[in-house]
């Protein structure tokens, strides 16, 4: 163990070197060609892979132990974000407008990482590790889904994967069982009405009152419908309608919004709240409302055992850091394709740091990472591949 602690010492200045030229270059989900040939080519310049491309912009490396035991998969994400980056970092992004505003060069940088330490101590490995570098976890329908699709986890027993989080202060690592994130659900209702001139609106139906009063109900759904206990989030982001001209009452209008729920009931009971509500109060008002309810990603569910073996490997490994059982994290990930087909363990590794600045969230043009904590998820994933394999 002293030798592999010691090889992840010396693969992290690679981990460095290769999260900061991701940084540099990043591209947006599934625009991520360069990104995934960069991995390739790392990969194949370590050698020993069985390496492959399930979809246009994924990777996936697979690595054989000498020894029987289990095949486990680890996920890293690989696509940036449409944000104009406002670090100064001097890696900063290159390509104007896309960023890396979620960590997701620190990620892939720490699966390669993974991979070159788990190759150099291929003889000591019991099973299978396959690596998966995923495109497109930012853009639903999201790429796990197409690499389930494509087979990446046919004889797969179990996955894992990591997120780094501003949001957490360095030297903590977040675990819990069960719902970890939140399903990602959007809606839409456009208001059908009748229009006309600002002066005589009794001879209008007018959208725009109408749909004030269902932001407001909207709003009352999970203070009054869905238990205290239940997590769950409506939020109306988006409320267009009417012209230039301000004298006249528009003919429609439209709202949209985002619902964050991790109980699946929930979620079904807010779905049929929406439609009540716009179709209630359009029909009381003489007007006509269609909704559109997308779903988005599935909460990714850790599964108990693996939960209770990642957080026994992290006590006895990780004695320097605080290990928290957190509250579920009201975010989407897409993750959640591979742990409903495969039992799963998602961890949140903490990269905040107030004392150098970095205190922005995930998503702002200033989000950048403790780059420490790169070290830690390297280890987290070495450890649960040299662990998992066994059990």
């Amino acid at each position: 163990m002293e030798l592999i602690l010691q090889q992840i010492d010396e693969v992290y200045e690679n981990v460095l070197e290769w999260r900061r030229y991701l940084h540099q270059h990043p591209e947006l989900s599934f625009q991520e060609y360069e990104t995934s040939q960069y991995v390739y080519d790392v990969l194949k310049e370590l050698g020993g892979f069985e390496l492959n491309r399930p979809t246009k912009t994924s990777v996936v490396a697979c690595l054989k132990g000498k020894k029987s035991g289990k095949v486990i998969a680890l996920r890293a994400d690989m696509d940036a974000l449409p944000v104009q980056e406002k670090t100064e970092l001097p890696f900063s992004s290159t390509n104007e407008g896309i960023m890396h505003a979620c960590a997701h060069d620190g990620h892939t940088a720490m699966l390669l990482g993974a991979a070159k330490v788990l190759k150099n101590n291929q003889h000591l490995l019991h099973g299978e590790i396959v690596f998966i570098f995923q495109h497109a976890e930012e853009l639903p329908p999201g790429g796990a889904q197409e690499m389930v699709a494509a087979g990446v986890l046919d004889g797969v027993d179990q996955v894992v994967g990591i997120h780094l989080m501003s949001t957490i202060p360095y030297g903590t690592i977040g675990i819990r069982q069960g719902a970890i994130t939140s399903a990602s659900d959007i809606f839409e209702i456009k208001i059908q009405g009748k229009g006309g001139h600002a002066s005589t609106p009794e001879l209008t139906v007018d959208p725009v009152a109408i749909g004030a009063q269902m932001v407001t109900a909207l709003n009352h759904i999970v203070s009054r419908t869905v238990a205290p206990l239940n997590s769950a989030v409506v939020s109306v982001t988006k409320f267009q309608g009417g012209g230039p001209a301000l004298n006249v009452i528009p003919d429609s209008v439209s709202i949209g919004g985002s619902v964050r729920v991790i109980n699946g009931e929930t979620r079904a009971l807010i779905k049929q709240r929406i439609s009540e509500i716009a179709d209630g109060y359009a029909k009381a008002n003489g007007a006509e409302a269609k909704v559109e309810y997308t779903y988005g990603y599935n909460p990714v569910q850790n599964d108990p055992k693996m939960t209770e073996c990642l957080s026994a490997m992290i006590r006895e490994h990780f004695q320097d850091k605080t290990l928290e059982i957190i509250d579920p994290m009201l975010g989407g990930e897409d993750f959640s394709a591979f742990s409903d087909e495969r039992p799963g363990c998602y961890v949140m590794i903490g990269a905040g740091n107030e004392q150098k600045g970095i205190v922005y969230p995930h998503h702002h043009p200033k989000f950048d990472i403790d780059e420490d904590a790169l070290k830690e998820g390297l280890k987290f994933h070495v450890l649960t591949a040299l662990t998992l394999t066994t059990r």
